[in-house]
């Protein structure tokens, strides 16, 4: 399974329900990888999401503990036993986990890759990400070139986790 996330220099992501910064090439890196594959959320970022709608072209389900919550167009579940035993009916090569903070959290022992969008600023902030730079499990297996939107510098970073890479 996989995550895809952006975080500033200190692993933040997000305040009052939103991202910290929308650069156009991480949005356009998030829908290409995402296309057409299985994205995990919490109820949060959908309603976060343009209308409070799931996101086109990808299978969304949505992990909250609220038993009357209602999503057209998504899965709804409800435990992260409940969750996982869903995501048995995918390719865990195709599921991304997309957020928020608790999901992550939830999540991240069941991720072995890790898409990380590090952009070069100290945002205001309330929502993070676990650093995994601090984390000895997880390793860098690649990075992009820095790049820059206007004068925010940023790189997308793969990390794995150790002893979890598959042959190709």
């Amino acid at each position: 399974m996989n995550l895809i996330v952006a975080v500033d220099e200190n692993w933040a992501i997000g305040k009052d329900n939103k991202l910290l910064v929308s650069i156009p090439s991480d949005m356009k890196f998030f829908r290409e990888t995402t296309m057409g594959k299985v994205v995990v959320m919490g109820r949060k970022t959908l309603e976060s999401f343009p209308n409070g709608l799931p996101l086109k072209n990808r299978t969304n389900i949505v992990l909250t503990r609220d038993l009357h919550y209602r999503a057209k167009g998504a899965i709804l579940v409800h435990s992260v036993p409940e969750l996982l035993t869903k995501l048995e009916e995918y390719d865990s090569e195709d599921i991304y986990v997309i957020g928020g903070s608790s999901v992550y959290k939830e999540l991240l022992p069941f991720c072995d890759v890790a898409h990380v969008t590090k952009i070069g600023h100290a945002y205001e902030a309330d929502t993070y990400f676990p650093d995994l730079d601090a984390m000895e499990e997880w390793e860098i297996t690649g990075e992009s070139e820095e790049q820059t939107y206007f004068d925010l510098e940023y790189q997308f970073v793969r990390y794995e986790k150790k002893g979890q890479r598959k042959k190709h």
